[in-house]
């Protein structure tokens, strides 16, 4: 197997993990009941896509 033949620096190995934090999720209002959803996706909270219902969602009890 291959090894290393000299050791990486603090600041290149800092610079190679400069773009791995994560973003927050983006989200979006959904036209219907308001509540935060995710873009391009049925809404969680009453099932409505598009302004049709195309989920049937349970009452909570």
């Amino acid at each position: 197997m291959a090894n290393p033949k000299r050791r990486h620096s603090k600041a290149r190995t800092a610079n190679r993990r400069a773009h791995d934090a994560l973003t927050a999720a983006s989200l979006s209002e959904c036209p219907n009941c308001h509540e935060r959803k995710l873009p391009h996706r049925a809404c969680p909270k009453c099932g409505y896509y598009k302004g049709r219902e195309v989920l049937e969602v349970k009452e909570a009890s």
